[in-house]
């Protein structure tokens, strides 16, 4: 054997051959190469079909692999037979080489059978002349294609717009604020489709879309807070903030699988409710093997619960990944590498709400009352990894909302303060709530590109146009991966009809990390003629003002000489003092906010930098928001 992997893989593939046999089934795979063994090893049965099968039509032909294709001649008989076969396919949109498709079957079909008519469907009903021209120049870049030139009589129409942003947040709003015009201008929201390249890139936009209250609609897969593996990275961390969560405790229990049967979760269920405790409380109750495995876990839980204390969100979550087992488990998942992408995605999303919600990256996720919190209206903010609480006179984090002034708020805003472990897992609840459209209802496509291929929309937005992302890096090295993912990239650019948006961001937070970013090799091959490069309406706001926001409470300067200038200051400057403000509302406007979304203004109070309003915006309820610091666009 090669190596050790192969040899491990050689093992279970035999193991789960065997376990297919015991219980006699087949998989598909399987299925198929039974049939062809059958005809092959069988004359008269394979003469039978040859003979009763004289015309064979062959859809999707670019998407079979090997065996497929060897089963197919097997079935029409060598060409001397004369079955008339005919295939259609499309060499350029062959995207599922990761299942073992062959493009390279296209020509040898046409080589091995002769074919002396080769039929181009060249005419384009869908889209207008300046995306099929992106499309055209792009994929003319691939080579050992069949080669053809798609055309349209419907006009240029829109140019091919490029958008720019300095993050991926920013290029999230940006797509937001975008879909809301096109909206406004009459699309339904049905014919905005957003294409991505990975799962975990939609996170990010479902987090803008949420956040604006714009129904959507996750096609082919689910949302990242109902991923499985999310959900159960997120139990754990329940049971760390809190141990007697039961519905977290059941979820991951034995997940991974520790030894834990249903009778023996059964019979703590028992003893929970006879003793009126939780499940964890009850974990002693029970004896023999299955007592002892309910107690390894409970030691786990509570061994990553001492090991993360004064840690701050994002390392929490590191280290529960690789303490609970999840990050081996999927590993050796055959899915795995994708939900290994969404766990890593999940640390990301730590990262980024804890910096937009004003806690800093570096506070400490502890429990208020385990950091010394006295239960006064507050917030943590840590520095140099120690733990800050802070109670100034008009609090308030980088969405604007003010938390603690009690002539202001009501007691049901401001009761509980969160430490930002909990403050993530209440934001994470929501975000998995009811926010997906229903059935029937008009709401913007979210999808990678994968599950787009034989979709349509009239306005199409590609993002993540980077390199490593778009193409990817397990791609961007060798010759075959790179012209899959430009086959990829020419699916995703032929499936708007009237728009196609394509952006990119100068960093984005992968793997945990920021990325700073250099734009696809792909918005170099298209033409220029049929682009336009367009601005980002609005920069990032909610990174830079955090770090500006403690910079200045490190320095001991007030918050409202920094609030809303939309600059970080010089390292050890001082921020200059901020003109009076003035807000241009009235009462019954309506407002779009960054985070809660379009709401209705109820009441204004006082002006210049005191300048504040009650809003109500629907699912998020009542805010208080001060307007030097809220960035509120009327809304007509």
């Amino acid at each position: 054997m090669r190596d050790e992997q192969s040899r491990v893989l050689v093992q279970v593939y035999q193991a789960y051959e065997d376990q297919c046999q015991r219980e006699g089934v087949v998989d598909f795979a399987e299925l198929m190469l039974r049939t062809y063994e059958l005809m092959r090893d069988n004359g008269p049965l394979r003469e039978h079909y040859q003979r009763r099968f004289r015309h064979i039509l062959v859809d999707e032909f670019q998407d079979t692999n090997k065996l497929q294709y060897a089963w197919l001649k097997m079935f029409a008989g060598p060409p001397e037979h004369g079955c008339a076969l005919f295939a259609v396919g499309d060499d350029d949109q062959s995207i599922y080489a990761f299942r073992g498709a062959q493009v390279g079957n296209m020509a040898l079909f046409e080589r091995e059978y002769r074919v002396r008519t080769v039929v181009k469907l060249e005419r384009n009903y869908r889209s207008y002349g300046n995306i099929l021209d992106a499309a055209n120049e792009l994929i003319s870049k691939n080579s050992r294609r069949l080669g053809k030139n798609l055309r349209t009589e419907a006009g240029p129409g829109e140019p091919v717009r490029v958008h720019e942003a300095n993050s991926d947040f920013a290029e999230a709003q940006w797509f937001v604020e975008e879909a809301q015009q096109l909206h406004r201008e009459g699309t339904p929201r049905h014919e905005i489709a957003l294409l991505y390249r990975s799962n975990a890139q939609s996170r990010v936009m479902e987090s803008a879309l949420f956040n604006a209250s714009i129904p959507y609609k996750v096609y082919g897969g689910l949302r990242f807070f109902e991923r499985a593996e999310v959900k159960h990275a997120l139990s754990y961390l329940r049971l760390i903030e809190n141990p007697n969560d039961d519905t977290s405790f059941l979820r991951v229990v034995n997940f991974p699988a520790r030894g834990i049967g249903a009778r023996t979760i059964e019979l703590l269920q028992d003893a929970a409710r006879a003793s009126g405790r939780s499940l964890y409380q009850s974990v002693g109750s029970l004896a023999g093997k299955g007592g002892n495995n309910l107690a390894a876990f409970t030691a786990r839980v509570d061994a990553m619960r001492d090991a993360t204390r004064g840690l701050t969100l994002r390392e929490i979550i590191v280290h529960m990944l690789e303490a609970s087992g999840l990050v081996d488990f999927y590993k050796t998942d055959r899915e795995g590498k994708d939900r290994l992408e969404n766990l890593e995605e999940l640390v990301n999303a730590a990262e980024a709400f804890v910096t937009q919600e004003g806690f800093g990256k570096d506070a400490v996720a502890l429990p208020v009352d385990e950091a010394g919190g006295s239960g006064e209206a507050g917030i943590y903010r840590g520095e140099a990894g120690r733990a800050e609480y802070t109670t100034p006179d008009a609090e308030v984090v980088a969405s604007g909302e003010i938390i603690a002034p009690p002539r202001i708020v009501p007691d049901a805003e401001t009761g509980e303060i969160m430490s930002p472990l909990g403050a993530f897992l209440t934001h994470a609840s929501l975000e998995a709530g009811d926010n997906q459209a229903q059935a029937g209802q008009d709401a913007i496509q979210l999808m990678t590109i994968h599950s787009a291929k034989g979709l349509e929309f009239d306005c199409v937005f590609i993002s993540g146009l980077e390199e490593g992302l778009f193409p990817h890096e397990n791609s961007a090295s060798d010759l075959d991966g790179l012209e899959e993912e430009r086959r990829l990239m020419y699916v995703a650019i032929t499936r708007a009809r009237k728009r196609l948006y394509l952006s990119f961001s100068q960093t984005r937070m992968l793997h945990g990390q920021t990325r700073y970013n250099v734009k696809s090799r792909f918005l170099d091959e298209l033409p220029e003629s049929a682009l336009r490069w367009i601005t980002p309406k609005h920069q990032a706001f909610g990174s830079g003002f955090a770090r500006q926001y403690n910079d200045a409470w490190a320095r001991g300067s007030g918050l409202h000489s920094i609030v809303g200038t939309g600059r970080v200051p010089a390292f050890g400057a001082s921020p200059a003092p901020k003109p009076a403000a003035t807000h241009g509302l009235r009462s019954g406007q309506g407002v779009f906010h960054t985070k809660f979304g379009e709401g209705v203004v109820i009441t204004l109070e006082g002006s210049g930098e005191d300048a504040r309003a009650q809003v109500n915006f629907g699912r998020h309820g009542m805010k208080w928001l001060a307007l030097s610091v809220a960035k509120l666009t009327p809304v007509d």
